[in-house]
């Protein structure tokens, strides 16, 4: 008997996680002898891996790699690593009792990098407790790499023993650990495939809020029974599922109590321009939480058209869709390669506005047509009281194939044979098959859908240019000439040149030891180019140029030193002509600012291995707007607007359809942020679309309506707040209301667990921007930048997010001079301190004696208090709690939206506001710049009063003892020694006493004019008299 040969499985793919321990510095001495032995331990998914142990050193070098093999790749944005560092005892010559805790790291798997793109990054050692002693830091490499594992058969393993060593490899620990911060909510009923777990664990992920289906795949689905037209068997078939349902969101809606339920917010009048709250839908009691529950649920009839077989078609056919109230065609047919004639495909989705209430008595009908002929090639009907209603998470509805039948005596009418494959089912907006598919009430679909956009990831090159040898620099200049060798650096659009360089005699060499930093995006496609050039005479001479690619240049996530390079310079025919020393770096450990810094909605840096976990999720529930203006004309004498909305949070950007030629549209769109730090601000604007009808060549950019910001920390957790905010937009004519937008908003997050108040202790930007921070005019114009090369980069995408959108949305303008804005802030300082001017207020109305109870009582506390010293800091913290309490009935019960009063934006003058949108440089008549130029000389002298009489006051101060006037100090000084001998002798207690009743004394026992003491210090002499 022959025996089959052995069968050889197929290689799977394991991922495995890299720890590299390269070193760490500055522990703490653990063992009695003013040193350590320390060693490391990393446990990943239940594996544990150490490495060998240092002796006797505070700054270990390990350089050492441990490996973990990744059970589901899936999952690993969900796993925690952590490393510990100990001290070993047996290196303590018996002075340690145990392996001493040096201090940990934690990282989650959203951290992890692929290798190729890891850095070393030194991380901070944090405390086991609170009581812990620890200090240093540990540089560690992390990444993950796939690897093809060939698995050989072994017949002589017993099946019992193969399967308990199955059994211990899947062994994975789900729970929640300790320090491990988890969200545990009930699990949904979910469809679950088998084998798989479902722990009530939530992890937050960013992931877009809707699934897209793309044309390609969507003849993959499930097998869905459906009722039929009369008269017609269809041919099911079954495919498997193409689509993966994110449930994270799902899970944490349904663990919060009366998420569906709207709040209802008493509105503060405060006119026309102020948000108010608006009705929601009332609550459904489910089992399920939909994915959906901050919007409107808008019917629609789904029809996916795939494919046909059998037709008698001379050309490309195409499909033509009916109900009694829409009408809509596909695009012409085309052949997949190597098919039979005959045999055409579509792969469309079709989604129309459906009403239950007239789906009684309406059908649909579907039928082929041939193009261009426009012969019938046959139909099919379905009765719409029929039609199943799908209702996600269900898995999509399967196509089925249908048999296309005859119009009877249509003159039209064609040859009628084949079959059409289509599925019809009702849905909702929440279905995956809605962003990709053509909606009636958005016809022009290149431009209409909405989709969700992602910035570039942008790094910050530093390029530090040290000195350059070997120039060929002109001998002829003229005598007691030093030449004037600048270097030019050049990234994209960007451009820097550096001071005048120093010059060594001894070596002929030029230093200049500066910092050149520009924007650069992924990915890194750019060659930075440097140019030497000698600017002694009239015209620039090029010494030499070099190109470095981007990508080549090394990148650094914290403040190590980098090693420089020297470059080779080259002419224009590639001749050597002297060297550069350069030291460059891409750095990860700063954000990079696109937005201003007071409206800014991320601060994450750029290295994905630095990124804290995220603490909870923001959900934004676009409904619609209401009374929108006419935005461009339209045939009549009416105008029309196309309105569309943009909200942007974090690197994500997200765009609503586009609803044409309405005053009142309703998107009722929901997306979802994850929220690393709840001090931001989330930005929502509605524009009008202009693109859609202009061609290719006619670019016509989209007309801004109006924006809110709503900032983060201002929601309570889990609370839905569902409110209409004005549109404002500031014309040349002055403010005008454009409309008002709809939203529903949510911030699901544990309210006060420890790393949700931590966050308020933690410095706001990086760590990076403080050892090595950036300049404000250097930094305002890295933003500019970046702001260019994210609306360039979003320009790229189908549909385009115009650079129009983009600028608006990020306030690219915030840094112009407006005279409105330094009214703004003006009175904004002027409110400030309100409190203390109000304080003085009431200080000088207790020395009048205008409350005569209130004096008294006043003269009581200061007496306690005096005479209780202990008391006076526990009472002024115990009155600002009260203030706090106090304050609490007046908590704003909205999230505030743009103030036109704070804004300076009511009253505005019109030349003020032409002064504001003027380009720069001016585009005005002279005379107009002459008077505009006037004006601000005019302010810009009170301004200069203001500061020196700030400065006269100082100086002053400084002149008491500086002896500029003799008999003042003198005064001053003898002053001092009589209240010190006093001090001496009488009890600070009765000073104190007798000082304050002589300030609070009765306005008989006054002398109306100013006291001695005030007196004394306007005689002192400033500086005001030297200056010319």
């Amino acid at each position: 008997m022959t025996t089959s040969p052995h069968h050889q499985p197929p290689p799977r793919v394991v991922r495995k996680l890299a720890v590299e321990v390269v070193d760490a510095r500055d522990l703490l001495p653990k063992d009695g002898q003013g040193s350590s032995s320390p060693y490391v331990v990393v446990d990943f998914d239940g594996q544990k891996r150490r490495t060998s142990t240092v002796c006797r050193s505070l700054n270990p070098v390990w350089n050492e790699t441990l490996e973990f093999e990744v059970s589901d790749p899936n999952t690993m944005k969900d796993e925690a690593i952590e490393i510990e560092v100990f001290n070993d005892k047996r290196m303590s010559n018996g002075n340690a009792r145990k392996n001493h805790f040096l201090g940990r790291v934690k990282q989650y798997g959203t951290q992890f990098a692929r290798r190729g793109e890891e850095g070393l990054v030194y991380f901070q050692l944090e405390k086991k407790s609170v009581f812990s002693w620890i200090r240093g830091e540990l540089g560690l490499r992390i990444y993950y790499y796939d690897e093809l594992v060939e698995e050989q058969g072994k017949e002589d393993d017993p099946p019992q023993q193969h399967q308990q060593k199955n059994e211990k490899e899947r062994t994975v620990v789900i729970g929640p650990q300790e320090d491990v911060r988890v969200l545990e909510v009930p699990v949904l009923r979910e469809h679950v495939m088998e084998g798989s777990q479902s722990p009530p664990i939530v992890t937050i992920e960013e992931s877009p809020p809707m699934v897209t289906v793309h044309p390609e795949h969507h003849h993959n689905y499930h097998h869905h029974d459906m009722s039929l037209p009369r008269g017609m068997q269809p041919e099911p078939i079954t495919q498997p599922p193409q689509v993966q349902y994110q449930r994270e969101v799902r899970k944490m809606q349904a663990g919060r109590v009366g998420c569906n339920e709207r709040v209802r917010i008493h509105k503060r009048p405060n006119g026309d321009y102020s948000p108010r709250v608006i009705s929601g839908k009332s609550a459904v009691e489910s089992e399920r939480v939909p994915a959906y529950d901050l919007v409107e649920p808008m019917q629609y009839l789904f029809i996916r058209i795939v494919k046909a077989r059998g037709l008698a078609a001379k050309e490309s056919p195409h499909v033509k869709i009916r109900t009694s109230s829409h009408f809509e065609k596909s695009k012409p047919a085309t052949i997949k390669p190597g098919e039979m004639s005959g045999n055409y495909e579509w792969h469309e989705v079709f989604a129309l506005p459906h009403n239950k209430l007239d789906s009684g008595h309406s059908t649909l009908e579907i039928s082929v047509w041939d193009f261009p002929s426009e012969q019938f090639l046959g139909g099919v009907c379905f009765d719409l009281s029929d039609v199943p209603v799908r209702d996600p998470p269900d898995s999509p509805l399967a196509p089925q194939w249908y048999r296309l039948e005859g119009a009877g005596d249509d003159p039209n009418s064609g040859v009628v044979s084949g079959d059409i494959q289509v599925s019809v089912w009702i849905g909702t907006q929440a279905d995956d098959a809605f962003p990709e598919s053509w909606s009636s009430d958005a016809p022009y679909v290149a431009h209409t859908r909405s989709k969700v956009y992602q910035s570039p990831k942008l790094w910050y090159l530093r390029v530090t240019v040290i000195e350059a040898q070997d120039l060929d620099i002109a001998p002829n200049l003229p005598p007691l000439t030093a030449p004037e060798v600048r270097v030019k650096a050049q990234l994209g659009f960007q451009s820097i040149r550096t001071r005048r360089g120093a010059m060594n005699n001894h070596t002929a060499s030029f230093f200049w030891h500066e910092d050149l930093i520009f924007v650069a995006g992924e990915p890194l496609e750019d060659s930075l180019i440097l140019l030497v050039e000698d600017r002694t005479g009239k015209d620039p001479v090029l010494l030499g140029h070099v190109m470095i690619p981007v990508a080549s240049i090394d990148r650094r996530l914290d403040e190590r030193h980098v090693a420089s390079k020297w470059f080779g310079l080259e002419t224009n025919g590639g001749m050597y002509c002297g060297r550069i020393h350069l030291r460059l770096c891409l750095e990860g450990g700063y954000h990079v600012l696109d937005e201003a810094a007071h409206v800014c909605s991320d601060f994450r840096p750029t290295a994905k291995q630095l990124w804290k976990p995220a603490i909870g999720v923001l959900e934004l529930g676009i409904l619609g707007a209401r009374g929108l203006l006419p935005m461009k004309p339209k045939g009549g004498g009416k105008g029309s607007t196309d309105a569309y909305c943009v909200a942007k949070y974090g690197k994500k950007w997200v765009r609503t359809r586009t609803i044409t030629d309405s005053f009142d549209p309703r998107w009722n769109e929901q997306y979802t942020w994850q929220v690393y730090d709840p001090c931001t601000v989330l930005t929502v604007g509605v524009f009008d679309n202009r693109r859609m009808f202009a061609d290719v060549a006619d670019d016509k950019p989209d007309c801004r309506i109006g924006k809110i910001r709503i900032r983060v920390s201002t929601l309570e957790s889990n609370k839905v707040y569902t409110n209409s905010y004005p549109l404002l937009v500031l014309l040349h004519s002055g403010l005008k209301k454009m409309g008002e937008v709809e939203i529903a908003i949510r911030f699901a997050c544990p309210s006060m667990l420890p790393e949700t108040s931590a966050i308020y202790g933690q410095p706001l930007l990086p760590r990076m921007h403080y050892l090595r921070p950036l300049g404000v005019a250097q930094q305002e114009a890295l933003r500019c930048a970046a702001i260019k090369m994210v609306a360039g980069w979003l320009a790229r995408s189908e549909p385009p997010l115009g650079a129009e959108v983009v600028r608006y949305m990020l306030d690219a303008d915030s840094y112009t001079w407006s005279m409105r804005k330094s009214k703004a802030n003006w009175f904004r300082i002027v409110a400030v301190l309100a409190w203390a001017v109000g304080l003085a207020k009431w200080v000088d109305d207790i020395r009048r004696w205008r409350n005569p109870v209130t004096t008294i009582l006043v003269h009581l506390l200061y007496l306690v208090l005096v005479w209780y010293p202990d008391l006076i800091v526990p009472t002024g913290f115990l009155y600002v709690f009260l203030i706090g309490v106090w304050y609490y009935r007046f908590r704003p019960k909205i999230p505030a939206g743009m103030d036109t009063r704070l804004s300076q934006a009511e009253m505005v003058d019109p030349d003020e506001l032409d002064e504001e949108f003027d380009t720069i440089p001016s585009s005005k008549p002279p005379e107009i710049i002459r008077f505009r130029y006037d004006r601000l000389r005019a302010l810009a002298a009170r301004v200069q009063t203001v500061l020196g009489d700030f400065a006269t006051q100082g100086e002053r101060v400084q002149a008491l003892v500086s002896w500029r006037d003799p008999r003042a100090t003198k005064l001053f000084i003898a002053v001092c020694l009589m209240i010190t001998v006093t001090l001496y002798v009488v009890p600070p207690k009765m000073v104190a006493v007798a000082l304050g009743f002589y300030f609070l004394r009765h306005p008989m026992f006054r002398d109306p004019m100013p006291p001695a003491s005030l007196n004394f210090f306007k005689r002192l002499p400033s500086l005001s008299d030297r200056l010319m």
